[in-house]
C-alpha cells in the first residue's frame, strides 16, 4: 500500500488527490487536504478515477496496419514515413491532434517536434478551438493570462456567474462558492439559459439566451459609463480605449433591449445594473468558450478598474484538464512556445534556444480548416496524441482519410480494422509530469501504477520518434524533470519582463525537488500595477459587436 498525492484531471480546476494504491491496481482516492484549488474537496467524477484503472480495452503494444511490433520497429516505421511524406510534399502536409489530457511536458515537446523541427504550425487543439478567452486575454491583455486565482472567490463581495453551469461542469468550484456565500456573505448573480444551472442556489438567478449575455454585459458596461461609475483615472493611466468606443458601445445594448432579452424590465434592470456598479470586489466566473462574451467581460472590468486586486478579476472556464499548460507551451495553431506570438522576433528566439533546423513561419490550420485540409488532401500525415480518449468527429473521419494515420493513445481502437500506426500510451493514472490548472496554479501527477505491457509516456514517444528523424541533440529527455526545466528556461529566455509568464526560479530544480514539487502559481498577481505586457504597458478596450 502506498499513499501518493497526485491530480484529478477531469476538467481545468485541478484538483489534488490523495490517491492510497494496493496490489492488483487497487485504488482509493479523497480530496486533497493541503492543495490549494480543492482543499479536500472532490466532485463524483474525480472518484470515479477508482473505478477507470483496469486494463480492459487497453493498448499495450505498438500496432502497425493491425499487426503487433516491437517499438524499436514501430519508432521506425513512423519516422521513416514521416520523413517520406516531408520529403515528397513539404512540412504542411503533416498535422498534429491534441488532446485536453496531457500534461505539460506532453504538450511541450510535441509542439517542439512540430514547429522547431518538422516546420508545421497545424497543431490542433481541441481545448483550444473552444477558448475565446484566451483569444481574448491575448487582445486586451497582450498575452494569454488569466488574471485570477480560485481565492478571488473567498475575497470577492460579489459573483457574477455567466454562462457558466459549475454545478455541472466544476462542482468543486461550485461548492466553493457556496462554501463563501455561506460563511463569507459572498453574494452570487446567475445568468443562466433556460433549463440550466438549476440547481445552483443564487442570490438572484436571470434566465436567457446564451447569445444575449454579451450584450447583458456590455450593457452593464454602457451603464456604468453613462452613471460615471468607470474608473477614469486606471483607464487614463493603464488602458488604451479606441477613439470610437464609447460612441460604438452607446449604439447598441440599451438599456430597453437588454431588458427584454432578460425578462426584466427597465426599472429593475437600471437598479440591477447600480447595485452591480456599486460593489468594488467582483469576480465574474464565465464561459471560456464564447470570444465575444469574454471581451465584453474583460472590458467591463478593465474599464471599472476591477483587476489586479483581490477578489476583482474576470475569471474564464475552460474544460479541458490541462490546456493552460498547453498553452504555455505554445502547442496549439496560432502560438509558439512561452507565450510569444509568430512574429520574427519570437521566432528567431525560439529557432535559437532550441537550434530549430525547420522553424514554423506563420499559424497553421486547426479545427475545421485541418478538417478540410485533410478532406482535399493537403495534409498527407496526422499524428493524433489524445491521453483524454476524447476525439472529434471530425477526427475520426480525418484518420480514416488520410494516408499515413499515427494515434499515441491508451486504447485499443478495434473498429479502424488495424489501419494506420497505433503507439500505446500511459493512461491518467500512469502519468507523470505537470499540470496547470485554470487559475495558473502548477501542481504534480504522479504516477500511481507501472506502465502496462508496453506503454510508454507520450513525451517519451514523440522523444524517440523526432531522435529516429536525425534530431537526437535536440530531444536527449531520460526523464519528464528534463523538459520541465528546458520549458523553465524557455519562459525566461529572452524575456526582460515583457511576459508574465516566467518560470525563472524553477530554472535550477533537480530531479528530487522536482519529484516533491508543491503546487505553486505563476505570475502572482497579474496587472497588480496596472501594467500590462503590451508594447505601451496599457490593456486595451475590445470592440464589442
Amino acid at each position: 500500500m502506498a499513499v501518493i498525492r497526485t491530480l484529478c484531471g477531469r476538467c481545468g480546476v485541478g484538483c489534488g488527490l490523495r490517491a492510497i494504491t494496493g496490489e492488483d491496481r487497487d485504488l482509493m482516492v479523497e480530496g486533497d487536504r493541503m492543495h490549494p484549488a480543492n482543499a479536500g474537496r472532490l466532485c463524483i467524477r474525480g472518484l470515479e478515477i477508482a473505478e477507470e484503472v483496469g486494463l480492459d480495452g487497453r493498448l499495450l503494444q505498438p500496432m502497425i496496419d493491425g499487426r503487433p511490433q516491437r517499438w524499436e520497429k514501430a519508432i521506425a516505421q513512423v519516422a521513416r514515413r514521416l520523413s517520406a511524406v516531408i520529403a515528397q510534399h513539404g512540412p504542411d502536409s503533416v498535422a498534429l491532434h491534441v488532446g485536453g489530457g496531457l500534461l505539460t511536458e506532453d504538450y511541450y515537446v510535441a509542439n517542439k517536434l512540430m514547429k522547431g523541427f518538422i516546420g508545421s504550425a497545424h497543431v490542433d487543439a481541441g481545448w483550444a478551438a473552444n477558448d475565446g478567452a484566451a483569444l481574448a486575454q491575448r487582445a486586451a491583455y497582450g498575452e494569454d493570462v488569466m488574471p485570477a486565482a480560485y481565492e478571488d472567490i473567498e475575497r470577492a463581495e460579489l459573483i457574477l456567474m455567466v454562462g457558466a453551469d459549475l454545478a455541472q461542469d466544476h462542482p468543486v468550484l461550485n461548492a466553493r462558492i457556496a462554501a463563501a456565500r455561506a460563511e463569507q456573505g459572498v453574494e452570487l448573480l446567475l445568468l443562466a439559459a433556460p433549463g440550466e444551472g438549476t440547481s445552483i442556489e443564487a442570490d438572484l438567478r436571470i434566465e436567457m439566451p446564451r447569445d444575449g449575455m454579451a450584450s447583458w454585459i456590455a450593457g452593464l458596461l454602457r451603464h456604468c459609463h453613462d452613471v460615471g461609475a468607470t474608473d477614469g483615472d486606471y483607464l487614463a493611466r493603464s488602458v488604451s480605449v479606441p477613439d470610437d468606443f464609447w460612441a460604438q458601445l452607446r449604439t447598441r445594448h440599451d438599456l430597453w433591449s437588454v431588458a427584454r432579452s432578460c425578462g426584466l424590465s427597465p426599472v429593475e434592470l437600471r437598479a440591477l445594473y447600480d447595485r452591480i456598479a456599486a460593489v468594488p470586489r467582483i469576480v465574474t466566473l464565465f464561459g471560456g468558450a464564447d470570444e465575444g462574451l469574454a471581451r465584453a467581460v474583460i472590458d467591463f472590468h478593465l474599464a471599472t478598474g476591477r483587476i489586479g486586486r483581490p477578489g476583482a478579476a474576470p475569471f474564464a472556464m475552460t474544460a479541458a484538464a490541462n490546456g493552460m499548460g498547453g498553452r504555455e507551451v505554445g502547442c496549439n495553431a496560432t502560438g509558439l512556445a512561452a507565450h510569444r506570438g509568430f512574429t520574427a522576433s519570437a521566432m528567431a528566439e525560439i529557432a535559437r534556444f532550441w537550434s530549430a533546423e525547420a522553424m514554423a513561419t506563420g499559424p497553421g490550420l486547426d479545427g475545421a480548416e485541418l478538417a478540410d485540409a485533410v478532406r482535399s488532401g493537403r495534409i498527407r500525415a496526422l499524428w493524433s496524441i489524445s491521453g483524454d480518449g476524447i476525439d472529434p468527429a471530425w477526427l475520426r473521419a480525418a484518420l480514416d482519410t488520410v494516408p499515413l494515420a499515427i494515434r499515441s493513445t491508451p486504447w485499443a481502437d478495434p473498429e479502424r480494422d488495424g489501419r494506420g500506426i497505433l503507439l500505446p500510451s500511459a493512461s491518467w493514472v500512469e502519468k507523470d509530469g505537470t499540470l496547470t490548472g485554470a487559475d495558473r496554479l502548477i501542481s504534480r501527477q504522479r504516477r500511481l501504477f507501472p506502465l502496462p505491457g508496453d506503454a510508454k509516456p507520450d513525451w517519451w514517444i514523440v522523444t524517440q520518434v523526432a531522435r529516429a528523424m536525425g534530431w537526437q541533440a535536440a530531444f536527449h529527455y531520460e526523464w519528464a524533470a528534463e523538459i520541465y526545466r528546458e520549458h523553465v528556461r524557455l519562459t525566461a529566455y529572452g524575456n526582460d519582463g515583457a511576459r508574465l509568464l516566467n518560470l525563472r526560479r524553477h530554472a535550477p530544480i533537480s530531479n528530487p525537488a522536482y519529484d516533491e514539487l508543491t503546487p505553486w502559481r505563476w505570475g502572482e498577481l497579474p496587472f497588480d500595477e496596472g501594467r500590462f505586457p503590451t508594447p505601451d504597458g496599457k490593456a486595451r478596450l475590445l470592440p464589442l459587436s
